[in-house]
């Protein structure tokens, strides 16, 4: 009997959980994805360090339980999303998972029809607290975010600034603007923790979305699920999907309008009743997620080559889609603190 073929999948290679994703093709032509999970064997400062905290955002083995979950896989089904099957096998390196290898229109594909139909099906899923694990993270946003190696000194410098990569794709007023955020930072990720709390995928965003033939739309790598915020996981599928030059940033008002109108109908099909104004800030104010990305790049400006989600990218139209997306990221942040009292 012939080998199996094995496809080495894009994903992030510097999560310490994942150890790979292949899409794994028999003899007979049936393919199956194939996710090896990697048990922490050391405690390590790297930001993306795997943990055995059940409640950390990177807990190594909250796959293993997210797909032996029937109640969240139906909760999920009536709401029009699909949790895929699969086939858990554990060792003492990890875990493997064997995952159905789900057919249709992948999420980096999507017009503003499939996006509005996903963020409709996301709010039809949140309308509903969802049940308790004791494997789900706890405080995601703030965790991942301030947990980031970043050269924070590099905002107010100027000759960083002045990089020609900087200084000729970047807007102007997006320093002043990005100061303003992280002068207001701490007060952000409060507003997005007093929001109403849901059961949220927490990595919403195109590359872990595919709509099936039958309208339903998969959703794949639950690695950090749990409590959030209404609105988060909109709050973060709107900007990766522009950061990652899976959209443009010309249109990037066109697409958060799209998801916020299509999350608010969810919300109301599915029974919710309360405050609008509430969802929408929360989803603006999950842009602070993002506050380390913008001296991140100001320290990768000098590099000869730069990479979007781990693709190379040309250079001057990955920082000038970033430096439009940072500047709206910074807008939905200002209006968030407006939205406050």
């Amino acid at each position: 009997m012939s080998e199996p073929q094995v496809e080495t999948l894009r994903h992030n290679p510097l999560n310490a959980v994942t150890e790979t994703v292949e899409r794994v093709t028999s003899a007979d032509g049936r393919t199956a994805i194939r996710k090896r999970l990697r048990r922490p064997v050391e405690s390590s400062a790297d930001p993306w360090a795997a943990s055995v905290d059940p409640r950390h955002w990177n807990y190594w083995r909250r796959e293993v339980e997210v797909y032996r979950d029937e109640e969240l896989r139906s909760d999920l089904a009536t709401a029009g999303l699909v949790l895929p099957q699969a086939e858990v096998a554990e060792d003492d390196g990890g875990a493997v998972l064997m995952m159905e290898d789900i057919v249709g229109l992948a999420g980096t594909e999507f017009g503003l029809a499939e996006h509005g139909a996903l963020a409709r099906a996301v709010g039809r899923w949140q309308a509903r607290a969802g049940g308790e694990r004791e494997w789900t993270s706890r405080g995601f946003l703030r965790a991942y975010s301030t947990t980031r190696q970043v050269p924070w000194d590099l905002v107010d410098d100027d000759d960083a600034w002045r990089q020609p990569l900087i200084a000729e794709t970047w807007p102007t007023g997006l320093r002043a603007a990005w100061r303003e955020l992280l002068a207001h930072r701490e007060e952000l990720l409060r507003l997005v923790e007093s929001s109403p709390r849901r059961r949220c995928h927490l990595d919403l965003w195109v590359s872990n979305v595919i709509r099936r033939p039958d309208g339903e739309f998969a959703l794949l790598d639950w690695a950090f699920t749990g409590d959030g915020a209404l609105g988060e996981d909109i709050g973060n599928h709107i900007p990766d999907a522009v950061f990652d030059l899976f959209w443009p940033a010309e249109r990037h008002g066109e697409l958060a309008d799209t998801c916020v109108t299509g999350y608010l109908a969810g919300l109301d099909e599915a029974g919710w009743r309360g405050d609008s104004d509430v969802v929408r800030r929360g989803v603006l104010a999950a842009g602070v997620k993002y506050a380390w990305l913008l001296p991140h790049l100001l320290g990768l400006a000098s590099l000869e080559s730069h990479q979007a989600y781990h693709q190379s990218a040309d250079s001057r139209h990955l920082y000038h889609q970033r430096g439009q997306a940072l500047a709206f990221v910074a807008g939905w942040c200002a209006e968030a603190l407006a939205m406050r009292d």
